[in-house]
């Protein structure tokens, strides 16, 4: 068990790292798919954001006794050094789930030819209610865990349900798309020396439209003219 009122023993090195291993490998991922370096960027970032809260929330509730009644905590004490590293890895996941259902939308708009703005108003509008569903569902089932006797269990689900709250809601409703509209079209900016290097692996679809477009206009041409009589 560690306690997080202390300074961090060596055992805790370990998984300390994981947050900026993991959000250091997603960030390569997003770049690859939204050719973007403010995106990946953010979501590193808000990754870490999120990380950083909820293990204040599990201290202060399960270490310090904040709201200790409400919650049926009957005895404060360490974190177990197990929670960190499960509630690191299922937040990491729906994080960037949440992030590319937003995001996505954002980029296939931009792409259409949107000014930044309304592309991310556009995304968020379609994306956001997918989002917030997908949330409150998490939520409501590690929230469930919260009534288990078990302190570790309790620790466990109280952790999740308020990772996925602060993730969803606070850092991929408010701060993403809030930081995508302040940014503008250096949202999307790559230099070109990466853009060359990047493959482009075109997730909207806009060349696959081109490339059909092109065909029917050639289609087209080639249709014989009608007898005239």
């Amino acid at each position: 068990m560690t306690d997080w009122g202390s300074p961090w023993p060596r055992s805790c090195t370990g998984w300390a790292g994981s947050p900026t291993a993991g959000a250091g490998s997603s960030r390569c991922l997003l770049l690859l798919v939204f050719r973007s370096l403010l995106v990946p960027l953010k979501a590193t970032l808000g990754f870490l954001l999120t990380v950083a809260a909820t293990f204040g929330a599990v201290v202060a509730v399960f270490q310090w006794g904040w709201l200790a009644g409400l919650l049926g905590v009957a005895e404060t004490g360490p974190i177990m050094s197990m929670m960190p590293i499960f509630l690191i890895g299922v937040v990491f996941g729906l994080a960037m789930d949440y992030q590319v259902f937003l995001v996505t939308r954002m980029r296939e708009e931009h792409v259409h030819g949107a000014s930044p703005t309304e592309a991310v108003v556009t995304g968020f509008r379609h994306g956001a209610r997918v989002v917030a569903a997908a949330a409150v569902i998490m939520i409501a089932v590690f929230a469930g865990f919260i009534a288990a006797a078990e302190p570790m269990i309790k620790m466990m689900g109280f952790a999740l349900a308020a990772g996925v709250a602060f993730d969803a809601f606070v850092v991929r409703m408010t701060i993403v798309p809030a930081v995508m509209a302040l940014s503008g079209r250096a949202a999307w900016w790559l230099p070109t020396w990466l853009a060359r290097a990047v493959p482009n692996v075109d997730v909207e679809g806009e060349r696959l439209r081109h490339l059909l477009d092109d065909a029917e206009g050639r289609a087209g041409e080639r249709e014989p003219a009608p007898a005239r009589t």
